[in-house]
């Protein structure tokens, strides 16, 4: 007798399952059960086809893999618009000579197109949530309500005037109101974001660190980025960055430090004691020749440590496949040494390890019932992904973003067959080309 489907649920989806939980869990014809928002079975295919009645199912090609979406945790969406604006260039001069000042150019409507621009690019090449910090965040979480992703927003407060909110006491009003506006929004979190030790005196980056405090709320930043950062930061305060940092009491599990390329042994122990979160971006590093982060050092130390993208201005796309490819093979070339940033620790860091920069590991990162239900689908019957030994392997190594046919965020079917399901990607594009005149002027 056939056991009746007497559990109602919202979506089915069939193929392959990669978890990503903590035994590493793949089920070869699975399939995995969503209730509203949340992950509601995760099982064998023929056990969930039983106990569940779906609304709506979506079945893998033969060849399919369902895994968690992936975490971008650095990005500054709206820099789409700025992407080969200013290329082959030192990281100070490509930010002083020529990004700053066509920031300034910018509007909130701007930003917030670009930033839909780089959230439909994130979609459709695997990611579902992205930690941002730039200008106009309003705008930036704007985009991503409209969009659909799960999002970590904030505005970049500096000393000098911004083009968004203008004098600095301006800039604190602006986060607290964008702290009011989305405090029980269910996908976008606001963080607070000092750009960075060079860009911001003492006193900025502590009342930052009292508002995030204030409202349990991540601290975001710039952090040691590449020696010419380290040689100002120690002409100015006769302190590295980190140690400056630390000498105003600011290191703890609520930062997010984006970058860390220079680091001594004695900063890595030091991050590692008070729980810093650390955000790898390599592509960009290597783009604007900052150097190699010392990931597995980090990693070695206990580090929590996530893949970001950072801006299409400086990398140039925001596709964590490709981000994961560059992770592991510059570590292995960098040391020498083909056994370190293993395929699976870099898929882990895109993934779980990104969630827990996030803070956000109970939620998102793997499939498991309970977690939110971030999910995307990927065909593997493709002749670079054939045949398939090790999956990991297969998806850091082999992968492209352009993989990804389906994605699910937080319950809702944002892409279906490459297809976006709620925003008008020509639309979006035609937008954003039209800027061009006025920021490149």
């Amino acid at each position: 007798m056939t056991q009746e489907k007497n559990i109602p649920c919202d979506l089915l989806l069939f193929g392959m399952v990669l978890t990503m939980d903590g035994e590493n869990t793949i089920i070869t014809d699975g399939a995995v059960a969503v209730s509203g928002e949340r992950i509601a079975a995760v099982g064998s295919a023929s056990d969930l086809r039983k106990q569940y009645g779906a609304k709506v199912t979506l079945a893998a090609p033969a060849k399919g893999l369902i895994m968690p979406g992936l975490v971008n945790v650095h990005t500054h969406a709206a820099m789409s618009c700025m992407r080969g604006l200013a290329d082959d260039l030192p990281l100070m001069t490509w930010l002083r000579e020529h990004i700053f000042p066509v920031e300034g150019r910018l509007t909130g409507e701007m930003v917030h197109d670009a930033s839909l621009l780089s959230m439909v690019e994130m979609i459709k090449s695997g990611t579902t949530s992205f930690c941002d910090m730039y200008l106009f965040a309003d705008h930036v979480a704007r985009a991503a309500d409209k969009s659909g992703m799960r999002a970590w927003v904030g505005e970049v407060l500096y000393d000098f005037p911004s083009p968004c909110y203008g004098e600095l006491a301006a800039g604190f009003a602006h986060v607290e109101k964008m702290v009011h506006d989305y405090h029980h929004h269910p996908l976008i979190t606001i963080t607070m974001d000092p750009h960075s030790v060079y860009t911001c005196a003492p006193e900025l980056l502590v009342a930052l660190k009292e508002k995030a405090v204030r409202h349990d709320c991540p601290y975001v930043i710039h952090l040691s980025e590449n020696e010419d950062e380290v040689k100002t930061v120690m002409a100015r305060y006769g302190k590295t960055p980190v140690n400056h940092l630390e000498s105003l009491g600011l290191l703890d599990e609520r930062v997010i430090a984006d970058h860390c390329v220079v680091l001594t042994a004695d900063e890595i122990k030091l991050l590692a004691a008070r729980k810093v979160k650390v955000a790898h971006c390599p592509e960009s590093n290597m783009k604007l020749a900052s150097g190699v982060a010392p990931v597995p050092e980090l990693l070695a130390a206990g580090v929590d440590v996530g893949l970001g993208t950072d801006g299409s201005a400086s990398n140039n796309d925001v596709d964590l496949f490709a981000e994961m490819d560059v992770t592991a093979k510059l570590h292995k070339v960098h040391r020498l040494d083909p056994t370190v940033m293993t395929a699976r620790e870099t898929l882990f860091m895109a993934t779980m390890g990104g969630a827990r920069v996030l803070g956000a590991q109970g939620e998102i990162g793997s499939l498991e019932p309970g977690k939110k239900a971030d999910i995307i689908v990927l065909d593997l019957e493709k002749p670079h992904l054939t045949p398939l030994y090790n999956v990991p392997s297969q998806l850091v190594y082999a992968a492209r973003g352009s993989d990804v046919i389906h994605s699910v965020i937080n319950g809702k079917i944002v892409m279906r067959d490459r297809k976006m399901t709620g925003l008008d990607e020509k639309e979006i594009m035609g937008r954003v080309n039209e800027m061009t005149a006025r920021l490149s002027g």
